[in-house]
């Protein structure tokens, strides 16, 4: 039987491969018979992570992605040693709470820099000649979050780049529609991962029951995630660009 979601041939770039997310996507993309590159700025992560992946080709490639202007030069050297790209995911990314009151210049620019001009600079480099396959259909995916479509207090900045994700994925999907690669973005409510769990334990037991209520499904894992990567990355995604796919166990129905 045809797997529509079959990922064999392809070569997927993945940042944030060192934990949560980023890692269980390198998972399930290799599980679906894709070779990854996985980077990140944590060597030793990222080899924890190429472990779990099998003997298939994978490439670690560790990288700042806060260094902007390096972007261009890295992703040729990248595709120049694993061959060229398939598709990208850009898992990656920078959270923090603070109220607006104590939030610097510095801090906000610094998040963006990772969460939202490090994903412009990708989208750039990735059609570059030599990068990207030639002449095949080509997938990205962003990792946004719900908090990009609703409000939440003390999470200003971090909810400003994820919204900026949405507005970028729509722009590009039509300009690289013609290009034949397509845009897409995931958005996931609270996930079990290391970060949230670090976020969590700032939470009385009842702030945690409360958090969890407003997930009517429960909280989500890495893999949920993952898997609505790997839909819009497969044939199962052919005909979807410029959208974004909310995976939250119901948190915006309310």
């Amino acid at each position: 039987m045809h797997n529509p979601m079959d990922l064999s041939g392809r070569t997927i770039l993945v940042t944030g491969a060192s934990s949560g997310i980023g890692r269980e996507t390198c998972v399930v993309l290799a599980g679906l018979g894709a070779r990854i590159v996985l980077t990140g700025r944590r060597r030793e992560e990222l080899e924890r992570t190429a472990a779990l992946l099998g003997a298939a080709g994978h490439r670690v490639e560790p990288f700042d992605l806060a260094d902007l202007d390096a972007i261009p030069a890295w992703l040729k050297g990248v595709a120049a040693a694993a061959g060229p790209l398939d598709d990208f995911v850009h898992s990656a990314g920078v959270h923090f709470t603070l109220p607006v009151r104590a939030t610097s210049a510095q801090q906000f620019a610094g998040l963006m820099r990772v969460n939202v001009d490090a994903a412009f600079a990708l989208a750039k480099g990735f059609r570059q000649k030599n990068v990207r396959r030639a002449g095949s259909p080509s997938g990205v995916v962003f990792l946004s979050s719900v908090m990009g479509l609703v409000g939440q207090t003390g999470i200003t900045a971090y909810s400003a780049s994820k919204g900026a994700l949405v507005s970028l994925t729509k722009s590009l999907a039509l300009e690289l529609a013609r290009e034949l690669i397509r845009v897409n973005c995931v958005a996931p409510g609270v996930v079990r991962t290391k970060m949230a769990e670090h976020a969590e334990q700032k939470l009385t037991e009842e702030q945690q029951q409360a958090l969890e209520a407003l997930h009517p499904l429960g909280i989500g894992t890495p893999r949920d995630v993952a898997h609505a990567v790997a839909f819009l990355l497969g044939e199962s995604g052919r005909w979807i660009t410029g959208t974004t796919l909310v995976v939250d166990g119901g948190y915006t129905a309310q």
